[in-house]
């Protein structure tokens, strides 16, 4: 009796070191993390595994392999183990999906000029790519970029981009008609301020309603992307949103406004950098509403519209895009892309598009690693050197 007791006790130690080894080797993962080293503007390319240093929560970390892609090869692999062995563990993905994402209410011609750089410059036979306008949402298959020449879908895509925006744009500028009428009658006090008020919450929600993006698209676009194997290159196109404001009842509206649009920026930058995603933010500082075509076919500029209404009061303008810029910003920055303010689309996208073409791929196995669903901060270090790193700021460990 006492040898069967001490056989199965035997025999549940060694189930459970058995568990214990099972539940070990379960949670032991490989981190990936894309990183771009500038010095000035020049990508550096001849950086090793000796080079870089990787902090976890501040807790120094041992790099397995380090990779250097250019497009989509692998130009140069570092690594302490066997070289297939290294690939067959942390296999690196280097094909591309790229997303094109437009939060703007007018086509400029310089979109155009940045789309015909991205299918001439970057795109590649066996890349993907999605684009999202305000209005609709593209999804380009390996059958029809490979049975189209990409001069044929650049053009394709360039007519229904300015189709889609100029539609975006002609409600916009009627918007800011309305508003601007709304001012003028404002000053006239034919109206009592009840009245006003709700005429203004109106307009403000159709312009609302323009915005594609909110928190819980974003994180849902988060979501969507994460699920797609590989590297996933994100650019936001981003136009400042100017209004003129009603003195007696804007400001209360224009508050509630941009409650509604703001957002948990710190819940969204977790959610991108955790994602694999490199964001690009392209700030359009270019404003439709500093000059429009009124209803008779007037063209005003701001100080013409003040001179031309019947209101003598001054004209302020509020620009309602802060929450959008703080939050494209903050995913920009947390996935180690690029952030950029600009009038000249093309300009800024093929610097934005160029630094996604170099980066390299880091690899760790956290030590102590619990997947307790929280958030870990990654920090990246080039030894002895002052350069300008890029790469996502952390992953969340679940």
């Amino acid at each position: 009796m006492k040898k069967h007791t001490i056989l199965l006790a035997i025999l549940v130690l060694g189930l459970t070191l058995f568990a214990q080894e099972i539940q070990h080797e379960a949670v032991a993962v490989n981190i990936e993390v894309p990183v771009r080293v500038f010095k000035g503007k020049t990508f550096i390319n001849n950086l090793t595994l000796e080079d870089f240093e990787i902090y976890e929560d501040g807790i120094l970390q041992k790099i397995e392999a380090v990779y250097l892609i250019k497009k989509r090869s692998i130009e140069r692999e570092d690594t302490e183990m066997d070289k297939e062995e290294a690939r067959e563990r942390f296999a690196p993905e280097v094909s591309r999906n790229f997303v094109l994402l437009f939060e703007m209410h007018e086509y400029l011609p310089t979109v155009g000029k940045a789309i015909e750089y991205f299918f001439n410059d970057i795109f590649l036979k066996g890349d993907t790519l999605m684009v999202v306008t305000p209005s609709q949402t593209y999804h380009f298959n390996n059958e029809a970029l490979e049975r189209l020449p990409k001069k044929e879908i650049s053009k394709e895509l360039i007519a229904q981009l300015r189709k889609d925006l100029r539609m975006s744009s002609s409600v916009y500028r009627s918007l800011l008609h309305d508003l601007e009428n709304l001012r003028t009658v404002e000053g006239t006090g034919a109206f009592d301020s009840d009245l006003v008020q709700m005429m203004h919450s109106n307009i403000l929600t159709k312009l609302r309603n323009l915005k594609y993006i909110d928190e819980n698209k974003l994180l849902n676009f988060a979501d969507t992307l994460e699920k797609i194997e590989g590297p996933k290159h994100v650019f936001f196109f981003l136009q400042k949103l100017l209004v003129p404001i009603i003195r007696t009842t804007g400001f209360r509206d224009l508050e509630e406004f941009e409650a509604y649009m703001s957002f948990d920026e710190n819940k969204i930058k977790q959610m991108f950098s955790s994602s694999s995603i490199t964001a690009h933010m392209i700030y359009v500082t270019k404003t439709s509403d500093l000059e429009f075509i009124n209803r008779d076919g007037v063209s005003l500029t701001a100080t013409g519209i003040m001179d031309t209404s019947n209101s003598t009061m001054p004209r302020e303008m509020q620009n309602l895009s802060g929450n959008f810029f703080s939050a494209f910003k903050d995913i920009a920055q947390a996935t180690g892309g690029i952030v950029d303010s600009t009038t000249n689309v093309a300009a800024s996208f093929k610097k934005a598009a160029d630094a996604s073409e170099n980066y390299y791929l880091l690899y760790y196995s956290p030590k102590n690693y619990v997947a307790d669903g929280k958030y870990k901060e990654i920090k990246i270090k080039v030894k002895g050197q002052r350069y300008k790193i890029s790469h996502r700021a952390g992953y969340i460990a679940d």
